[in-house]
């Protein structure tokens, strides 16, 4: 588990859809590698939320490096990556995402029980959040 954690931290952060000036620009306009990261921070709110879902490790590391060698492959260097990653804006930005996500699916990250709920409906429609979690 603290794997999973440790590989998702960094990748989770990273998707918000505003950078500040001194993270990397480019990457903030990256929609569909930014979506990604959105799917990897919903999954991982739900899997710490929520007792009866845990994560599916090797699935969510594959699919969280996917996204990593997705912005290598456009140019994206290590440190530039790393700063996006990093940037606090970037991480408000996207917990403001996930949590708007979590509402517009009638949850709240203040509500495990509806993190549960929310999680089990992923997991059933075989979603890309879905593929990431299982339930216990």
């Amino acid at each position: 588990m603290r794997l999973f954690k440790t590989a998702l931290l960094g990748l989770t952060l990273a998707g918000a859809t505003m950078a500040s000036a001194s993270a990397q620009p480019g990457l903030a306009k990256e929609k569909d590698i930014n979506a990604g990261l959105l799917v990897v921070a919903v999954a991982d709110k739900i899997r710490r939320e929520c007792d009866s879902i845990s994560a599916r490790f090797f699935t969510a590391r594959s699919y969280a490096q996917s996204l990593k060698d997705m912005a290598v492959e456009r140019g994206y260097s290590d440190t530039q990556i790393d700063s996006y990653i990093n940037n606090d804006a970037n991480k408000a930005a996207m917990r403001e995402r996930r949590n708007a996500y979590f509402k517009s699916k009638g949850a709240s990250n203040l509500d495990a029980q509806s993190l549960c709920v929310l999680g089990r409906a992923e997991i059933s429609k075989k979603s890309q959040i879905g593929s990431l979690l299982k339930a216990k």
